[in-house]
């Protein structure tokens, strides 16, 4: 059995004791009230039982109070409405003790169905980038050209999706930070050239051209293949939504201590949706389904927005109008750190 496993394991079980132990004191205070009542009721409802006069029965004793009697009819009713209540009381504790007894378990079906969209929508681009390089190579090789740039470029998108699947994997294990998220360090220049060479043969069949613009030397205090899969989110977005013949840039810039990354597109713009929503999970603009057929599902920016707070980050909209949109990646420059 894996740590993780065990972790699960121990959760479950802590949170059945805990509903165990709530629902057994919350059963006994339950009980002790209903018993309360009942006994209060009765001796309210007591009277002294009165004596015939002396020698009236042939007896001896006087006359006067004797024990406490209770009136049955008195007291069923009050009995029978008390322990109703009672048995509902009981019924809700049971159920709300339940609900948190199976907490831990819709926790762990929530987590799992994040990592199958987030896996989902990770392995979509470059399953798509595997195609299109794929179909190239069968092209060439009908025609008897060379194929040999065509592997080394599957090769390299091959290496990018196990380098975020890898990722993924480890950020669902360790949820979302990893020790060594302090130090990590990456050159922007080429995280952004490790997106554009995922994204572009798409954005080739759609007309769109990719630039990018960064100094080489250039580093922010992210994990490389973290920063690669965010700019692979952004430029997806940018290419779902951006007319043929339009150009999308990458530009990163030193800002003071912090390293500033903008993806502008010349799109038609945000619309039907407020920008800042647009980073929460299955989120969607009015555009469902972008210009270039297909259909989005709200998860690549909410991923883009987990990268960014996991190093220290944030990303926005910082403008959009009809003439285009850009976003803005911030995070920590790595220099600044080290200093």
């Amino acid at each position: 059995m894996d740590a993780a496993t065990a972790a699960d394991r121990r959760r479950v079980q802590h949170a059945a004791v805990r509903a165990g132990l709530w629902v057994g004191a919350a059963s006994a205070a339950v009980v002790a009230v209903v018993t309360i009542v009942i006994v209060s009721v009765m001796f309210a409802t007591a009277r002294p039982e009165h004596r015939p006069p002396h020698g009236y029965d042939g007896g001896d004793g006087g006359g006067g109070p004797g024990p406490q009697v209770v009136d049955i009819d008195d007291v069923v009713p009050v009995a029978i409405v008390v322990g109703l209540i009672g048995v509902v009381a009981l019924g809700f504790i049971a159920w709300y003790a339940s609900r948190r007894a199976a907490q831990p378990l819709a926790d762990a079906l929530e987590v799992q169905r994040t990592f199958v969209a987030d896996a989902s929508h990770e392995l979509r681009t470059p399953l798509t980038t595997l195609t299109s390089r794929i179909q190239l190579a069968q092209h060439r090789a009908e025609r008897g050209g060379d194929v040999d740039e065509v592997l080394a470029r599957l090769r390299h998108d091959a290496a990018v999706m196990d380098a975020v699947l890898t990722d993924l994997l480890v950020s669902a294990e360790s949820a979302g930070t990893r020790t060594g998220d302090a130090t990590a360090s990456a050159l922007v220049a080429q995280a952004a050239h490790d997106a554009i060479a995922v994204i572009e043969p798409r954005a080739t069949e759609r007309g769109v051209g990719l630039v990018a613009e960064a100094s080489p030397a250039l580093d922010a205090a992210a994990d490389g293949t973290s920063l690669t899969r965010a700019l692979i989110a952004l430029l997806d977005n940018a290419v779902r939504y951006s007319p043929a013949g339009s150009t999308i840039a990458v530009r990163a810039h030193a800002v003071g201590r912090r390293v500033e990354i903008r993806v502008t597109d010349q799109g038609s713009g945000i619309a039907g949706i407020d920008p800042e929503r647009l980073f929460e999970r299955f989120a969607r603009s009015a555009e469902v389904s972008g210009t270039d057929g297909r259909r989005g599902f709200g998860l690549g920016l909410a991923l883009v927005s987990d990268i960014a707070t996991r190093f220290g980050g944030s990303v926005r909209v910082e403008s959009t109008s009809s003439q285009g949109t850009t976003f803005l990646l911030e995070l920590p420059a790595a220099a600044a750190r080290r200093a």
